[in-house]
C-alpha cells in the first residue's frame, strides 16, 4: 500500500514538474516575442477583438448572445434579457431610436459602416460621449439651423452592402448620410492579394454572413477562439496560465491553416457568392471586379440620397499599417499589417469616386502626428472605461472639419 501511494506521489510531482517546465518555457517565449513580461490576462484579451468583448464585458454573456437576426442587413442587436442591451434602440442598434418620418427639431445625420463607425456614433450605454454629435454641435451651425443628432448606422462586421441597405430603408427619414468604412471591404481584396490564392476570393465577393466578427473567413475562427479565450481568461487557474494561453494560439493558428468552409452542401454561402473561377485565378481581374463591387454600393448610396434631397458624405478610415507610427505597445495588439499595399491600392481605386462627383475622403493620415497610443486591436481604437477616446474624438473633429466644407456648415462664432 505504501509503495502505490508513493507511486501515486512520484506521479503527482512528475505531472506537476512537468506542466511548471511548460509554463516556465512558455513565459521565457513570450516575454522573448514582447520584450517584457506580459500578464497572461493581457495576452488572452489580445485574442478577442476589443468590440466584441466591450459588448460582454462583465456578464457571462457571449456576443452572440446579444444578437438578433434582421430581414435585411442580416443581424442587429436586442434589448431582451438575460443577454440583451437596454439602451438598443427600436431598430436593434446603438443611441436613439430611429425616426420613420423625419424630424423637424433636428437635422438628423445618418452615420454607416462597420465597428469603427459603430464606436464612433457610440455603441456604448449612456451617458458615454457620443463623439461626432458632440463635435458638429459644438463647432457648426446645421443647414436647418437646429440641432445636430446622430444616428448610428454601425456594427461589429458589416461592410458593403449592409450600409447601403440600411440608408435605403431610412433614406426619407433622414437629412444627411456619412458612410465611414474601407476595412472591413478589405478583406474583399486581401486573400487575393500577391501569392495569397490558398484562400479563395469566394469566401469573401459581397458576402454579408450572420458572423459576429470583423470578416468572413477568418471571421467564424476569431469568434470561436475569443470565445474559448474568454473562457479560459475567467477560470482563476488557466486564466493566468502562459502555457494555456499559447495553446489557444497554436489551435488558432492550426485552425487558420485549413478550409473550414468546405461542404458537402449544394447551397452554401459560398455557392451563393462564387467568383467565377475564371476571375478568382487571374488576380489583376479579382482586383478590377472586387474595386467596381464596392464602388457601386458607394455610387448607390450617393444615387439614393440624390433622389431624396439627403447631404452624402464618405470617408475611407484609417488602419494601423498606414499613416501612423505605432508604439510598442500598439505594435503588440494589431497583429498581421500585411494587407498595407492591398488597402493603400484599395483606397487609391475608391477616390477615383472624386472624378465622378462623389464627396470621397481618405482619412489614412488622420493619426499621423500622434505619437501616443491610439490603437487598441488590429482596427477599433482606445477607449477608457467612460467610454472617453481620444482617438474618436480625433476622428470625430476630422470628420467635421470635412463635413462643413462638403455641406457649406457654418461654424459656431
Amino acid at each position: 500500500m505504501k509503495q502505490r501511494i508513493f507511486g501515486w506521489i512520484t506521479t503527482l510531482i512528475g505531472i506537476v514538474f512537468a506542466l511548471a517546465v511548460l509554463e516556465v518555457t512558455a513565459i521565457a517565449w513570450l516575454y522573448v516575442e514582447d520584450g517584457r513580461y506580459t500578464p497572461a490576462a493581457e495576452l488572452f484579451e489580445r485574442t478577442q477583438n476589443t468590440y466584441v468583448r466591450d459588448a460582454t464585458k462583465g456578464t457571462s454573456c457571449r456576443y452572440v448572445d446579444t444578437l438578433f437576426p434582421h430581414p435585411y442587413v442580416g443581424f442587429v442587436h436586442h434589448a431582451n434579457p438575460p443577454c440583451g442591451q437596454p439602451w438598443v434602440n427600436n431598430v436593434g442598434l446603438f443611441g436613439p431610436d430611429y425616426p420613420t418620418v423625419k424630424p423637424t427639431d433636428r437635422y438628423v445625420v445618418l452615420l454607416t459602416g462597420g465597428s469603427v463607425a459603430s464606436q464612433l456614433g457610440q455603441n456604448g450605454k449612456p451617458p458615454a460621449p457620443r463623439y461626432l454629435e458632440e463635435e458638429l454641435n459644438k463647432k457648426y451651425v446645421s443647414p436647418n439651423g437646429k440641432p445636430f443628432l446622430v444616428l448610428n448606422g454601425g456594427d461589429g462586421a458589416w461592410k458593403e452592402p449592409q450600409p447601403f441597405i440600411l440608408f435605403s430603408l431610412y433614406a426619407s427619414s433622414v437629412d444627411a448620410v456619412a458612410v465611414l468604412g474601407g476595412f472591413n471591404e478589405h478583406y474583399f481584396f486581401w486573400p487575393g492579394a500577391e501569392e495569397r490564392l490558398e484562400r479563395p476570393l469566394s469566401n469573401f465577393i459581397d458576402v454579408n454572413p450572420f458572423v459576429a466578427d470583423e470578416n468572413f473567413g477568418d471571421a467564424a475562427i476569431g469568434w470561436v477562439m475569443g470565445r474559448i479565450a474568454g473562457s479560459l481568461a475567467l477560470n482563476p487557474i488557466l486564466g493566468r496560465s502562459h502555457a494555456a494561453y499559447m495553446v489557444v494560439r497554436g489551435i488558432e493558428q492550426a485552425a487558420k491553416g485549413k478550409d473550414i468552409f468546405k461542404s458537402s452542401k449544394k447551397t452554401t454561402l459560398n455557392s451563393i457568392f462564387h467568383m467565377p473561377n475564371d476571375i478568382r485565378t487571374n488576380i489583376p481581374k479579382a482586383f478590377e471586379v472586387q474595386l467596381g463591387l464596392f464602388q457601386k454600393y458607394w455610387r448607390a448610396t450617393e444615387a439614393v440620397a440624390r433622389d431624396n434631397n439627403v447631404k452624402s458624405a464618405f470617408f475611407l478610415q484609417p488602419a494601423p499599417a498606414i499613416g501612423k507610427v505605432l508604439t510598442e505597445e500598439e505594435k503588440r495588439v494589431v497583429g498581421d499589417l500585411g494587407y498595407r499595399d492591398i488597402y493603400a491600392r484599395m483606397t487609391a481605386g475608391m477616390m477615383t469616386l472624386r472624378e465622378r462627383g462623389l464627396p470621397i475622403y481618405n482619412l489614412a493620415d488622420v493619426f499621423a502626428d500622434q505619437k501616443g497610443t491610439i490603437y487598441a486591436d488590429h482596427i477599433h481604437v482606445v477607449r477608457s472605461e467612460d467610454g472617453e477616446s481620444l482617438g474618436n474624438r480625433i476622428l470625430a473633429a476630422r470628420i467635421g472639419e470635412l463635413l462643413a466644407e462638403t455641406w457649406g456648415l457654418q461654424k459656431k462664432p
